[in-house]
């Protein structure tokens, strides 16, 4: 064969490729407890499916005849596979080759890889672990340059294409800007940690050292800044959070998102829904065991469950179709919405409405929290961010008030414009103030005025009174609900909405008009 030398050079440069940053650094990345980049592409795609992009790219060493002598791969592997059977592009940072820094990076391959899954239309997973920039730079270039990567659409990413990241290592800088940069996000507890600057940097802006889980650990991301949304126990459990969490997304805003089997009966009517709210109002309830009751079981895909836990977000399938379910945890704030958790839900209604997904909320909202901290944090405002996020999707949605509905945070149980479809359990209460702390403000001269015993037993009196005036059969003969329905025909009635959900969604493919709110 003619070309037999070319193609000897192309299997020499190949095995160079493969071996990364050679053997010494491979045992040192595994004695760390971590994957090599290539480990962790064939961990997430579908057998025999990788497609590699740029595989000789990277700086090559010559002889003075100008032959090779070696190859020093580029520290980003890229290209396309399957998951599940379903396209995906791959970025893989390399942190065997100079611990996979940004600035020995050769950023059009990256920058490429993202630029394809856009204009073709398919998820975009980051395998992110990089030790940022680094100040070696300027002994190459002998100049600095201005932050920022012109070809690389990552705003624009989120308006069209699903966009994982998983944090398998440290992400300074760069790294950690891709991974919040995207729609879902993973870290693995103990060996991955986000920050904007490394401990290095950090020591001296601040003056002390400080650990680097400290500084950005899974614990500081996932469960006070909200950076990141889940976090992982390993880098399997993460490759696995990522595998489910695309599944009930479409490949792009051009689909509808995919219908899977399901052999769980659409009339499943659970008698433990009747029974699941308590009577009295102070005492809690499991609210992911309601849902586990309604929804297609094992379906339940929870995302940011450590970030503003008052409020639930979950993937979750009625009868095989992909929805988004928001509901309140009664444990954390009483379910009650803080700053964080109207950021959570924000986010996550602009992820249902940019990828067509059908809301469903069970409504158990006691109101915007209150108090010293509440304020300082500006929760007011994260519900109106929250309400604004809601009035601007296009996505069917649909209520489910199973017990409170009162005050500012109220108003985010639904779209107040258009159809504005909503359900009621016989056990849900509203108003603008919940009766029992509305009673005794709004009668308290009166009750003031009353020797102790008389005032509990006036008080109490006058709860009995408005309370049979806030019954949701009240509203219901005003036709100020739809509905009130039985809770055990709660998952048929959802199971007919989302047919006519889905029947709709056609005609809202395509983009919002906006990106994400990241």
């Amino acid at each position: 064969m003619i070309w037999d030398p070319e193609l000897e050079e192309m299997d020499r440069r190949r095995r160079f490729a493969l071996g990364m940053g050679g053997e010494d650094s491979v045992a040192r990345q595994h004695a760390a407890g971590r994957l090599t980049a290539r480990e962790r592409i064939a961990l997430l795609l579908d057998e025999g499916t990788w497609r590699e992009l740029g595989t000789f790219t990277g700086a090559g060493t010559y002889d003075a005849g100008g032959r090779l002598v070696e190859v020093r791969p580029a520290n980003t592997i890229i290209g396309t596979g399957r998951v599940r059977r379903r396209r995906v592009a791959i970025e893989a940072d390399d942190y065997t080759i100079r611990g996979g820094s940004t600035e020995a990076q050769i950023a059009e391959k990256w920058e490429f890889i993202n630029r394809y899954a856009l204009e073709m239309r398919m998820p975009m997973v980051r395998l992110v672990e990089n030790v940022g920039g680094s100040v070696r730079l300027l002994e190459k270039t002998g100049r600095t340059k201005i932050p920022g990567y012109r070809m690389w659409p990552l705003a624009e990413m989120l308006g069209y294409v699903p966009v994982v990241a998983l944090v398998l290592g440290p992400a300074a800088g760069l790294g950690g800007m891709k991974a919040a940069g995207s729609h879902f996000s993973v870290m693995v507890r103990g060996t991955s940690q986000v920050f904007a600057a490394g401990p290095p940097v950090a020591r001296v802006a601040l003056g002390r050292d400080i650990d680097k889980e400290e500084l950005g650990g899974a614990h500081i991301h996932t469960v006070q800044s909200g950076v990141i949304d889940n976090a992982a126990d390993s880098e399997e459990e993460a490759v696995l959070q990522a595998k489910e969490f695309l599944s009930y997304l479409p490949q792009s805003v051009y689909e509808v998102p995919p219908r899977g089997p399901c052999d769980d009966p659409a009339e499943r009517a659970e008698g433990e829904l009747a029974s699941i709210i308590p009577r009295n109002q102070r005492q809690v309830y499991n609210a992911r065991r309601l849902l586990s009751l309604v929804f297609d079981q094992g379906s339940l895909f929870e995302i940011a469950p450590a970030y503003g836990p008052s409020s639930v977000t979950m993937l979750a399938r009625l009868n095989g179709y992909p929805v988004g379910v928001i509901a309140n945890d009664p444990f954390r704030f009483g379910g009650g919405l803080t700053r964080s958790a109207a950021e959570k839900v924000e986010t996550f209604v602009d992820l249902c409405d940019t990828f067509h997904l059908p809301v469903v909320n069970f409504v158990d909202q006691p109101g915007t929290v209150i108090g010293l901290e509440a304020e300082r944090e500006g929760a007011v405002r994260g519900t109106i961010r929250l309400v604004s996020a809601i009035e601007q999707s296009r996505v069917p949605w649909c209520g489910m008030i199973v017990r409170r509905l009162f005050g500012l945070a109220g108003t985010s149980y639904g779209r107040l414009q258009g159809v504005n479809l909503h359900y009621a359990w016989p056990s849900a209460r509203w108003g603008s103030i919940p009766i029992q702390g509305g009673v005794r403000a709004a009668f308290r001269r009166e009750l003031d005025a009353l020797p102790a015993e008389e005032a509990a037993a006036r008080l109490e009196e006058l709860e009995a009174q408005y309370d049979a005036l806030s019954s949701p059969f009240r509203t219901a003969e005003a036709f100020g609900v739809p509905e009130i329905i039985d809770p055990r025909r709660t998952r048929p009635v959802l199971c007919e909405w989302i047919e006519d959900a889905y029947a709709v969604l056609p005609e809202q493919l395509g983009p919002t008009g906006r990106t994400m709110r990241r």
